[in-house]
C-alpha cells in the first residue's frame, strides 16, 4: 500500500496593504470574513507619539515605523496557527521586508488607485487621524510588490466583493 502524502493547509497570514483611503481597512476584514480569520487593523498597533504626530500632519520616519512594524510582524507570528488579515500601509519593501523578520510566510495584498479616488476617500473620512494632506508623502514613500514578494496587487476601483475575491483567488 502506498501513502500519499498528507498536505495541510496553513491558516493565511495576510497583509492587505496600500496608502491611506485604499480601502486597507474594509477589504481587510470582508477578505477575513471570507476566509474566516480574525482581523486585525495595524493602526491600532501604532504607539500614542506616532498617532499624535500624523494627527498633526507629520510624517512618520522610519525610526518612527519600525517598533510598530515589529508589531505588526508580532501580530502575525502570534496567529501563525489559526491566520490573520491585518490591514497596515506597509508602503515600502524595507518595511515588508522587517514584517517578514516574525512572520517570514505573509502575503501581502496591494491596494492600488489613482491619486483622485484616493484623494476623494480621504477627504470623506470623518474622525481619522490621518489627514489628506500626507497622502502625497506616502504615494511618493509607496514601492509597489517587487518580484519575488508573495502577494498581489488589486484595483480599488473594483466593487469590494470583486476585491475580496481575487485576493482569495490570489491565496489559492
Amino acid at each position: 500500500m502506498t501513502h500519499q502524502p498528507q498536505y495541510v493547509r496553513r491558516a493565511p497570514l495576510i497583509v492587505v496593504m496600500g496608502v491611506s483611503g485604499s480601502g486597507k481597512s474594509t477589504v481587510g476584514a470582508a477578505l477575513a470574513q471570507r476566509l474566516g480569520v480574525a482581523f486585525t487593523d495595524a493602526d491600532g498597533l501604532h504607539p500614542a507619539a506616532n498617532v499624535a504626530k500624523m494627527s498633526a500632519g507629520v510624517p512618520l520616519t522610519d525610526d518612527d515605523r519600525w517598533p510598530w512594524l515589529d508589531a505588526v510582524g508580532a501580530e502575525l507570528a502570534a496567529h501563525e496557527h489559526d491566520g490573520l488579515v491585518i490591514a497596515c500601509s506597509a508602503l515600502r519593501q524595507a518595511y515588508r521586508d522587517r514584517i517578514r523578520v516574525h512572520a517570514p510566510r505573509t502575503t501581502f495584498l496591494h491596494l492600488t488607485g489613482r491619486r483622485e479616488v484616493l484623494a476623494a476617500r480621504m477627504a470623506g473620512r470623518a474622525g481619522h487621524f490621518m489627514p489628506p494632506a500626507l497622502l502625497t508623502s506616502q504615494l511618493d514613500t509607496l514601492e509597489p510588490l517587487a518580484g519575488g514578494e508573495a502577494g498581489a496587487t488589486l484595483d480599488i476601483e473594483a466593487p469590494v466583493d470583486d476585491l475580496v475575491e481575487a485576493g482569495a483567488a490570489a491565496l489559492a
